[in-house]
């Protein structure tokens, strides 16, 4: 049973899964402290956030008076200022392991001991992190899958020192966003980005020994296993050097051959073809990152 009553949340980083999380916060009815490095970055990521929803509303997803209502309840700011009056705070800035670090520090000091920090990370260790701080046990992951507001899963991961309390709250929390958390102990990848992984740097393998072309692998994958799309353009929109550090990274902590990346992974980021915000990876993509070569039989279906 929580004994805390979620009121005021605040994420700490702008970028876009830190911008997803706050609107599908706001969106719950919960006020939202959005923390960036300098008052024009905390301005930059209003008006990322803005366009984004008013992008929502041109395609009828979202009316006016629901993006206004989620504007409403998000504070930008570069300050620290109101974060005390937080009830969970979690971190969205960039996957690196020092980072991270130094950041928990500075809230391990700033907040009360029952306030959770939840950090968000999809291959990072949330013991390693959690150590030497004052209250690790008050440490924890939720590794949110993007896109954020539509995806209903959560990977709530306990560190070796997780609290049952702090747990709780994390989990609670993930119901009152609507999602189903699933309770991970910690491991290398969790288990929905070392499954996937695996499947994908199998797909570039395939798609570099010529047994298929890159959209006949998507699309038999897609249709054969009834997938939203397929690996290979997942892997383009999540971020081609995305993908690169995280196989990198469980090849390192687990030393199976299944992570070691696909060299026709590295050879796309080495020529800065990194996928849809790119315009070019495995497939290639307008300005607005749709893709513009699919094949025939290849209906993009609607999230």
């Amino acid at each position: 049973m929580v004994n805390v009553e979620l009121h005021q949340i605040a994420v700490i980083g702008g970028g876009i899964m830190g911008r997803s999380i706050a609107t599908k916060v706001s969106q719950a009815g919960l006020s939202v402290l959005v923390k960036e490095i300098t008052p024009e970055r905390a301005e930059e990521v209003k008006q990322r956030l803005d366009e984004a929803l008013q992008h929502q509303v041109e395609r009828w997803t979202l009316t006016g008076a629901e993006k206004r209502a989620i504007l409403s309840r998000i504070t930008f700011t570069a300050s620290y200022d109101g974060i005390t009056q937080c009830q969970l705070v979690i971190e969205t800035i960039q996957e690196n392991f020092d980072d991270k670090k130094r950041l928990l520090s500075e809230l391990d000091q700033l907040l009360s001991p029952q306030v959770p920090i939840v950090v968000n990370t999809s291959t990072l260790s949330i013991t390693e992190l959690a150590s030497g701080l004052h209250w690790p046990e008050r440490v924890l992951g939720m590794h949110f899958l993007y896109p954020v507001p539509t995806t209903r899963v959560v990977e709530v991961v306990r560190g070796q020192v997780t609290s049952n309390e702090a747990f709780e709250i994390a989990r609670y929390f993930a119901r009152v966003l609507g999602k189903v958390p699933i309770e991970v102990f910690e491991s290398p990848g969790f288990v929905t980005t070392r499954i996937v992984l695996a499947l994908v740097n199998e797909a570039m393998y395939v798609a570099m020994e010529g047994v298929a072309s890159p959209a006949e692998v998507d699309l038999a994958i897609k249709l054969g296993y009834d997938f939203r799309m397929g690996p290979l353009e997942w892997a383009d929109r999540v971020g081609l050097h995305k993908i690169l550090n995280w196989l990198q990274h469980l090849f390192d902590e687990t030393g199976d051959p299944k992570f070691r990346p696909c060299p026709l992974l590295r050879k796309l980021v080495r020529a800065g073809h990194t996928g849809a915000r790119a315009g070019k990876g495995f497939f290639t993509y307008d300005a607005a990152r749709n893709r513009i070569d699919r094949l025939p039989d290849d209906t993009p279906q609607l999230s």
